[in-house]
């Protein structure tokens, strides 16, 4: 489809450059044989009235020749270079095709690949709530605590699916909505936030001397650091400490957020921020680590705030979150 509208979009191209080529080239044409046959016009008319001019045929054959001449080389000339102008305007007519349509391809392929990885997500624990449920209904001899197994399965299932449709419309406002923003103190938020966790004794919360205020919607800095802890907590031993410190640049501010385990692999590490990716090829393996929602969504809010979202990871060594987010504005 896109191939076709590169060349569609190319042709297009092509011909305003064409059709403002052969514009340019009749006016040139125009007005430089008129210049050229006015100036020899006047010279013929000069030359004429010369005493030792005898033979004025011979002078008008002369005028006519050379002004044949010069509209033949003027027309040369001129096709020369239309066809350097349509061979050049051609390659950069198509380089201009891909360039435009590059984007639009990119944000349809997204689109696709989001929708099909979706419809995979959903698909996957209705089936499973689908089976158990038929199951149970065809056994005859079902007890209360078989029942009540199922139902606790099946509502295991259904807060996944409700978890997955809340990111989902996350993803969704995001893309769609503008944010407002507002002075941010990163230490208390991040304090906020910690709370809010059960096994909060594991994440070790650094100082923020000096650190200025950030220039932020504050509700998204909060589901920011969630993420990010949430995501450290779940992959790293359950003993171990997961550091949170502050950190400045130039005219931005952050944080940090470091665990131990078993680290990302160099092949995967580009891919993490990728909607619906999971280490785990195997999708249907094991759902209690997410839908692979969480980072995808972490990276669009930076990106909003005009931010800046890094890791640095190896296989069975540290990974570090680092965020940076634009400063508030200082008052003069």
């Amino acid at each position: 489809m896109f191939k076709s509208a590169t060349f569609k979009l190319t042709a297009w191209y092509a011909a305003i450059i064409t059709a403002i080529s052969l514009l340019f080239s009749v006016l040139i044409y125009t007005i430089a044989s008129t210049e050229v046959g006015s100036q020899l016009d006047d010279y013929l008319q000069k030359t004429s009235n010369l005493p030792y001019i005898s033979n004025q045929r011979a002078l008008e054959y002369i005028h006519d020749l050379q002004i044949e001449q010069a509209e033949s080389n003027l027309l040369g000339a001129l096709f020369v270079t239309n066809v350097v102008i349509w061979l050049a305007g051609g390659i950069g007519s198509y380089y201009l095709a891909k360039r435009t349509l590059k984007p639009i391809e990119e944000a349809h392929e997204a689109q696709s690949r989001f929708t099909s990885d979706a419809s995979h997500e959903l698909r996957t624990p209705l089936a499973s709530m689908k089976v158990e449920l038929e199951v149970a209904l065809r056994d005859p001899d079902l007890t209360k605590e078989e029942m009540r197994e199922l139902l606790s399965s099946n509502l295991e299932e259904v807060n996944k699916l409700t978890k997955l449709s809340q990111t989902l419309l996350q993803l969704s406002q995001l893309d769609h909505r503008a944010i407002t923003r507002e002075k941010v103190p990163l230490r208390k938020t991040a304090k906020t936030v910690v709370g809010r966790f059960k096994n909060n004794s594991r994440i070790a919360l650094g100082a923020a001397n000096k650190i200025p205020h950030v220039y932020a919607n504050e509700l998204n800095v909060e589901e920011l650091l969630t993420i990010l802890l949430d995501n450290a907590l779940k992959y790293s031993p359950p003993s171990s400490k997961v550091h949170v410190r502050f950190i400045r640049k130039r005219h931005m501010a952050g944080f940090e957020v470091e665990n131990t385990g078993k680290g990302i692999p160099a092949d995967i590490l580009p891919h993490i921020f990728d909607r619906f990716y999971r280490a785990d090829a195997s999708r249907t393996s094991n759902t209690s680590k997410g839908y692979g929602l969480g980072l995808s969504l972490a990276k669009k809010i930076v990106e909003l705030h005009e931010g800046e979202l890094t890791v640095t990871s190896a296989a069975n060594q540290a990974t570090t979150f680092r965020v940076l987010l634009p400063t508030a504005p200082t008052r003069k």
